[in-house]
């Protein structure tokens, strides 16, 4: 597992109690989301850990209030499942939109910062 909370390794959640992943923090829903059975549908998910709370650097929602947007969807594996809620996922949750400080803008985007240098 990855020291960095921020790219925690979702294979094994049950060594910690918080499990963080793309700036969503599943807690035990990861491992819940590990073991269900596929193929699976948003509504039996839904039904099986819609009060679980999902944590983001600007609030909280439930997994059915995150998964509210699709609610007939299919899910073959725990990827899929966990890519519908990344997908769906409210704007504010992720911080400030489009931040990285680790790459300059690509070609065509504007940078916020000026471009001194120190």
């Amino acid at each position: 597992m990855i020291d960095d909370e921020e790219h925690l390794v979702m294979s094994d959640p049950t060594d910690r109690e918080r499990v963080r992943e793309l700036g969503v923090e599943f807690g035990p829903l990861a491992h819940q989301l590990n073991q269900h059975e596929y193929p699976t549908t948003c509504e039996e998910l839904v039904e099986a850990y819609g009060s679980a709370v999902l944590g983001f650097q600007n609030g909280e929602q439930t997994l059915a209030e995150v998964l509210s947007p699709v609610p007939e969807e299919q899910f073959n594996s725990a990827t899929e499942a966990r890519a519908a809620i990344f997908s769906n996922v409210p704007e504010g949750a992720i911080g400030r939109k489009g931040y990285s400080d680790r790459t300059p803008p690509a070609l065509g985007e504007q940078s916020e910062e000026s471009d001194e240098s120190f």
